[in-house]
């Protein structure tokens, strides 16, 4: 009785490769050959035993990404771990696709091919060779059944503990050299388990600073910088100003608060407190207004001697530009007695202005220009523009702000009277006239006077047609020139003019008196 076993020479049945065990890939195990029994010399030798059946063709399927493509050629002696590769029996035929014909090739097929062990070959005319009448004596028929032998068990290979170790510890290594590796040789994507930044050892402890840098000018400046908030009948606006009085006297500009409505004025303090203001004085001529608000106990700015300051000074703006509350600039004075003119025909304001390159934006102006002590010794008025621009693009390093020492006499008289005054010669300047200095109309305009009668410049002598070439030894090009220089004095001071009749030329001495301000 068998045992299901698989004829003697065929290879065993693949392992399953989820199977526990060894799972290298099967090795055909040839079955013991039975020992003949001694054949006396001459006798005839028994015939081979029937062959195994021979194995499949081991031809690869086509590739499944290319149907099209030409079946792959035969796996590779050392095939991937993953694969399942088929091997001969040793010691039966091997079959294989005869190139061309389709049938199976054996050992005996190949030319020069040596014998399978534990056979005889097959020669022609020897007794059991095609052609011979039948098999030899003694020799089992060719269909008899092979006998039963035991089948041989494979010995399962276990590695000892003195293999374990090593493995174990040879693994660790490589894998902390290939994480080393790819650590170093792959890019860094900026990440870190800890940021490690730096720390301030003493968070918290408050820095000194100087007074007179430009922090410690801030510091102690800002508190009594306003924002003002206007609403007219054309729309709103704001600007800025400054405290003059401990009871809620504030400095601005006239163009800020001009056409204020009734409770369209609003001012806001550094510390966000909103107060009604009411316009107490203003003045186009030199745009300067008085605002105040119901409020004391306020920190008022000191006003300098804007007549100390040198081109070069260092000096910081400070407002509301855009309605950023609180914005501080910085700049030197860039130069002084700048004429400026600003406003419109009906509402022109001539100032000999500070000039200096601190930021001053839309909504700077009656904003604070200090000096290093903090003292006012300006107020923000205006900018320069591009020619050909229709409205202005904001700070180009050219601002302008009114002398403080202008700004106290017309606040004085703003806050006495309500209204404000200017010196004035008494005469009318011809501006189309482009030659040397300025020139005094030749003719009467209509309706008014060149020299005003018993004024200051008929006084002097000076005459229809005559030029005034300088005042106080400095040459005058402009009209705007003659005219901001004298609005920078006051009403009763005395300036010399160097003026030229015809071909004759003299310096003439002018008392200015009081001209009516609106």
């Amino acid at each position: 009785m068998t045992a299901g076993l698989p004829p003697y020479g065929a290879a065993e049945p693949a392992a399953d490769p989820g199977a526990p065990g060894d799972a290298a890939v099967p090795v055909a195990v040839a079955a013991p050959q039975p020992v003949a029994a001694p054949q006396p010399v001459g006798a005839p030798q028994p015939a081979a035993a029937e062959a195994a059946p021979a194995a499949p063709p081991a031809v690869a399927p086509a590739s499944p990404r290319h149907p099209e493509a030409p079946a792959a050629a035969p796996a590779p002696l050392f095939a991937a771990p993953s694969s399942y590769r088929r091997t001969d029996v040793v010691g039966a035929p091997v079959t294989g696709a005869v190139p061309g014909t389709g049938q199976a090739r054996t050992h005996g097929d190949h030319p020069g091919a040596a014998p399978a062990p534990g056979t005889v070959p097959l020669v022609p005319g020897f007794p059991g060779a095609p052609g011979h009448g039948g098999p030899p004596p003694g020799a089992a028929p060719p269909d008899a059944p092979l006998p039963d032998a035991p089948r041989r068990r494979r010995r399962r290979r276990v590695l000892s503990v003195a293999w374990v170790a090593p493995l174990v510890a040879l693994s660790l290594a490589a894998g902390f050299a290939g994480g080393l590796l790819g650590a170093r040789a792959l890019p860094d994507d900026g990440r870190r388990v800890d940021a490690g930044l730096p720390v301030v050892l003493e968070p918290g402890v408050p820095v000194d600073r100087e007074p007179g840098s430009t922090a410690g000018i801030a510091a102690g400046v800002l508190p009594s910088v306003v924002s003002i908030e206007v609403t007219t009948a054309d729309g709103s606006g704001s600007g800025s100003g400054f405290v003059l009085r401990q009871d809620g006297y504030v400095l601005t500009n006239n163009h800020v608060v001009a056409g204020a409505s009734d409770g369209g004025l609003v001012v806001q303090f550094s510390d966000g407190t909103e107060l009604a203001g009411t316009v107490v004085g203003a003045t186009g001529d030199y745009d300067l207004a008085v605002v105040k608000v119901d409020a004391t106990g306020l920190t008022p700015l000191a006003l300098g001697d804007s007549d100390a300051v040198v081109v070069g000074d260092p000096v910081v703006a400070i407002g509301a530009p855009l309605g950023l509350v609180g914005t501080v600039t910085t700049g030197i004075v860039s130069a002084l007695n700048r004429p400026v003119v600003a406003g419109d025909a009906g509402d022109t304001a001539f100032i000999n202005a500070i000039q200096t390159d601190a930021a001053i934006n839309p909504g700077n102006s009656g904003g604070p220009l200090v000096n290093a002590r903090g003292e006012v010794v300006g107020i923000n008025s205006a900018i320069a523009q591009l020619p050909g621009r229709l409205t202005g693009v904001g700070s180009i390093g050219l601002g302008f702000a009114i002398p403080s020492n202008q700004a106290r006499r017309t606040a004085e008289q703003l806050i006495e009277t309500g209204r404000a005054t200017y010196p004035v010669i008494g005469v009318l300047l011809d501006p189309e006239y482009s030659g040397e200095g300025v020139r005094v109309f030749e003719q009467d305009p209509p309706d008014t006077s060149a020299v005003t009668k018993d004024g200051p410049a008929d006084v002097a002598g000076i005459r229809r047609g005559d030029v005034i070439l300088a005042i106080d030894g400095r040459p005058v090009t402009a009209s705007e020139e003659l005219i901001v220089s004298i609005r920078a004095r006051t009403p009763g001071d005395t300036v010399v003019l160097r003026v030229r009749t015809g071909d004759d030329e003299r310096d003439v001495r002018v008392r200015l008196v009081e001209g009516p301000s609106g």
